[in-house]
């Protein structure tokens, strides 16, 4: 794609208000960054475009007029960054990037694109605020924003879900939290085809987990044979570590241990490739103990 209309732009209005490369990228990023962005090379994140547009005295829109990229590109940016911050925990990140664009037309004015916003709210009030009764009230503001009867459920209105039936979990609300799952475990029978392939998985997991606390293992162990499915026929490698696992933990807790030891050994060579560290000390332990019942 062609970013160079931009940059050009950012440039001229730069010399105009008689700014330095070094001042316009002070707090928003490095003189670098803004040189390239300028040349054309690279475009500039969300967050650093709506900084830029406020620096430089224009609405963050007027670059989308003048520009080959459309606005729509400006908005999965941002629901990029944020998925990316939520998936390393970096939450006082993402409640950074929220109140930037809170203030931006591109969101504010639109429904659908200020539900992104209201979602990530939620997630933070009880990630970091640890007050569930907001984080509860925001999630349901954002899922009403768009959520309508007459209509099929979208997949961020599936996530929202997810989000709020993932909280009830987390405090033990076993039946709220299946009473979410299910609901969208309801609209995927309705839905031809996923953009997000692993929302089906995600969902038949966090289900297997609530079964499996309320003592429900062979069920729990059906959701995630059919979520392993899923992933094979999607050719989707998430979950497969959990996946497993959970079945794993589902066998042990009945102590059949020969049955166990399998899926804890497919789940550590997942954790293996994904390189996570914490889980495959957790794994290599839990192995030896199991293996050592059964000699």
């Amino acid at each position: 794609m062609d970013y160079s209309a931009i940059g050009k732009k950012i440039k001229e209005l730069r010399k105009v208000i008689g700014l330095t490369q070094g001042e316009l990228a002070e707090g928003i990023c490095t003189q670098a960054l803004v040189s390239r962005i300028e040349k054309g090379d690279i475009y500039p994140s969300a967050a650093a475009l709506y900084q830029i547009a406020l620096k430089l005295g224009v609405d963050v829109n007027y670059f989308f007029e003048i520009g080959t990229t459309p606005r729509l590109d400006y908005v999965l940016e941002v629901e990029k960054q944020l998925k990316h911050l939520r998936i390393n925990f970096k939450f006082e990140e993402i409640m950074e990037l929220v109140k930037t664009e809170e203030r931006n037309p591109l969101f504010y004015k639109d429904n659908e694109k200020l539900q992104l916003l209201y979602w990530y709210k939620g997630i933070y009030a009880f990630e970091v605020k640890k007050n569930e009764t907001d984080a509860f009230s925001i999630l349901n503001e954002a899922y009403h924003l768009t959520a309508h009867q007459k209509k099929a459920m979208t997949e961020r209105e599936m996530e929202i879900l997810l989000s709020i039936g993932t909280i009830h979990s987390s405090l033990y609300h076993h039946d709220e939290a299946l009473r979410y799952y299910h609901q969208i475990e309801s609209a995927l029978k309705a839905t031809e085809q996923l953009h997000d392939k692993t929302i089906k998985p995600r969902l038949y997991y966090n289900i297997s987990r609530v079964l499996t606390r309320t003592g429900r293992y062979e069920e729990s162990t059906g959701y995630c044979m059919k979520a392993l499915d899923w992933c094979i026929e999607e050719e989707l490698l998430w979950g497969l570590g959990e996946l497993n696992y959970q079945i794993g933990y589902n066998f042990e807790l009945v102590n059949e241990y020969e049955k166990a030891i399998p899926y804890f050994q497919r789940s550590l060579h997942m954790f293996e490739l994904r390189h996570d560290q914490k889980n495959l000390e957790f794994l290599e332990e839990k192995l030896e103990r199991l293996m050592s019942h059964t000699l």
